[in-house]
C-alpha cells in the first residue's frame, strides 16, 4: 500500500473515531442529563433495523453505480453525463426514502407537526401573512409558527404553499418535489466544477456526488431542496464568470437572493461565492458589468419580500430568541460543537474524509511545501472545497445549529463531496459510501 493510501485510511479512521466518540458520549449525556433531545446521538434518529420496498432498488442502484459509474462518467458526452447523474441521484434518493415505505418515508415527512404543510392553510392571503409573519416567530405570541416555519424565512413555506395552489397538494407531491429538485444539485455541482476546475476532475467527482450518504436526508428533507437552489446559485455564477454571461450572473444573483429567503444560515454561501469570484476574477476584470448583473438579480427577492412587509433582519433576530426558548437553549454547545462534525462525517462518508485529507495535501504542495506540485485544476478544486468547509465551520461555531446538522448542512455537504475526485481506486471508495448509506437507512429511522 502506498504512503498516500495509508494516510487516506488514517483520515477515515479519524472520522470513524469521531463518530464513535460522538455516539458514546452522546448516549451518556442523553441517558444521564436528557439534554440532547435526540434518541440516537449525534443523529436525530431512532434505532430501528428494517427493510422495505425500496431495499432492492437501493441495492441495485448502489451496485450499478459502483460497477459502472467511474467508467461511464469518463466516457459519456458531457450533457449525457449531467442527465445520467441527475437520473441516478434521483433513483438513489428515492429508493433510500422508499425503504421506509411510501407514507412513512416520503408522503408523511413534510406533514409532521413541525413541518411546512401544516401551515399551508394559514397562507390563504399571502400578502397579509407575509406582513404578519414575524409576529408569530417567538413562542408566547398568538398562534406561534411550528419550529421549521419559525426557523426559516417565508420563501421556504411559500414554496409548498405555491405547490398547493397549482394543485400539487399533500405530502406525496411535496415529497416528490423535494426529491426531484434536490437531485438536480448533483448536476449543478458538476457544472460548477467543470467551469472552475477542469472537466476531468468534474467527471471523477460525478459518481461520488450521485452515491452520497447525504441522500438519506435529501429524501425527504426540505433542506435537500435548499441545497439544490444554493448549488445552482454557484453553478450559474461560475458560468457567468467563465463565459462572461450577464444572464447567468443575473440568474445567480436571483437564486442567491432566493437562497437567503429559504434559510437564514445559507447566507454563508456568500463565502463559497467569494471563492468562486476569486477563481474567476480574471474574467470579471474583463467584463465588470457581470458584477452589476449579479447585484441586480440579487436585489429582486429582498425587494419583493420587503415590499410585502417581511423584514429579514427582524425575522432573524426573533428566530434567535425562539431558538433559545426551545431545545436550542438546552442542548449543550460543548457537545454539539464537535458532534456536529461527526454528523458531517456521516453524511459525506469515508471517501470525503480521505478526500479532505488530500485537499489539505494539495493546498500545501501548491504552496511549494512538497516535491510534486499539483496541477492548476487540483489547486482550484482544493480551494473551492476549503471554502465550503470554512463556511460549514463558521455555521458550527455560531451555535445556531446544535444537532440535526445531518439535514441542515446538506447544502455545504454537496460542495465537500468533490474532494473525492482526488482519490484513486474510486470503486472501493464508492462501495464504502454506498455501504454507509445503506447501513444508516436500514438500521435507523431518521427524523428527516
Amino acid at each position: 500500500m502506498s504512503r498516500s493510501a495509508l494516510r487516506d485510511l488514517y483520515a477515515v479512521l479519524a472520522a470513524v473515531l469521531l463518530v464513535t466518540v460522538a455516539v458514546l458520549v452522546g448516549r451518556h449525556i442523553q441517558d444521564t442529563h436528557h439534554t440532547l433531545f435526540v434518541r440516537w446521538p449525534p443523529v436525530f434518529a431512532d434505532w430501528d433495523p428494517h427493510v422495505g420496498p425500496g431495499t432492492p432498488a437501493a441495492l441495485a442502484v448502489a451496485a450499478a453505480t459502483v460497477a459502472y459509474g467511474p467508467a461511464l462518467a469518463a466516457r459519456l458526452p458531457w450533457r449525457g453525463l449531467l442527465a445520467a447523474a441527475w437520473a441516478t441521484a434521483l433513483a438513489w434518493i428515492f429508493s433510500l426514502a422508499w425503504i421506509d415505505g411510501w407514507q412513512r418515508g416520503i408522503a408523511g415527512r413534510l406533514t409532521a407537526a413541525n413541518e411546512y404543510l401544516r401551515v399551508v392553510g394559514r397562507f390563504h392571503d399571502i400578502p397579509a401573512t407575509l406582513r404578519d409573519f414575524t409576529h408569530h416567530i417567538v413562542d408566547g405570541t398568538p398562534h406561534p409558527w411550528p419550529a421549521h416555519i419559525a426557523g426559516h424565512p417565508p420563501a421556504a413555506t411559500l414554496t409548498f404553499v405555491l405547490l398547493d395552489r397549482i394543485g400539487l397538494r399533500g405530502g406525496g407531491w411535496a415529497g416528490m418535489f423535494v426529491i426531484v429538485v434536490g437531485a438536480t444539485g448533483c448536476a449543478a455541482v458538476l457544472i460548477g466544477l467543470r467551469a472552475l476546475t477542469d472537466e476531468t476532475l468534474a467527471r471523477r467527482a460525478a459518481p461520488f456526488l450521485v452515491l452520497a450518504p447525504a441522500a438519506v436526508w435529501q429524501g425527504v428533507s426540505a433542506d435537500g431542496y435548499f441545497a439544490a437552489v444554493a448549488a445552482w446559485t454557484l453553478a450559474l455564477f461560475a458560468l457567468a464568470l467563465t463565459r462572461r454571461s450577464l444572464w447567468c450572473a443575473a440568474a445567480a444573483g436571483l437564486l442567491f437572493g432566493l437562497t437567503c429567503y429559504l434559510s437564514y444560515g445559507l447566507t454563508l454561501f456568500a463565502l463559497i461565492g467569494a471563492a468562486v469570484l476569486v477563481l474567476g476574477r480574471a474574467r470579471l476584470r474583463q467584463r465588470p458589468a457581470l458584477l452589476l448583473s449579479l447585484l441586480a438579480g440579487l436585489a429582486v427577492f429582498p425587494a419583493v419580500f420587503a415590499l410585502a412587509g417581511f423584514d429579514w433582519w427582524e425575522g432573524y433576530h426573533l428566530l434567535v430568541t425562539r431558538y433559545y426558548q426551545g431545545v436550542g437553549g438546552t442542548r449543550p454547545y460543548g457537545y454539539w460543537v464537535w458532534a456536529n462534525l461527526a454528523c458531517t462525517a456521516i453524511i459525506t462518508g469515508p471517501a470525503t474524509a480521505a478526500g479532505l485529507r488530500r485537499t489539505t495535501a494539495v493546498l500545501l504542495r501548491g504552496r511549494g511545501s512538497g516535491t510534486t506540485r499539483p496541477g492548476p485544476g487540483h489547486i482550484r478544486l482544493a480551494f473551492l472545497v476549503s471554502a465550503a468547509l470554512l463556511a460549514l465551520l463558521i455555521a458550527d461555531l455560531s451555535g445556531m445549529s446544535k444537532a440535526e446538522t445531518e439535514r441542515i448542512w446538506l447544502p455545504f455537504a454537496l460542495w465537500l463531496l468533490p474532494a473525492c475526485a482526488l482519490l484513486s481506486r474510486p470503486r472501493a471508495w464508492l462501495a464504502a459510501q454506498a455501504g454507509l448509506a445503506l447501513l444508516v437507512n436500514h438500521l435507523l429511522f431518521t427524523g428527516w
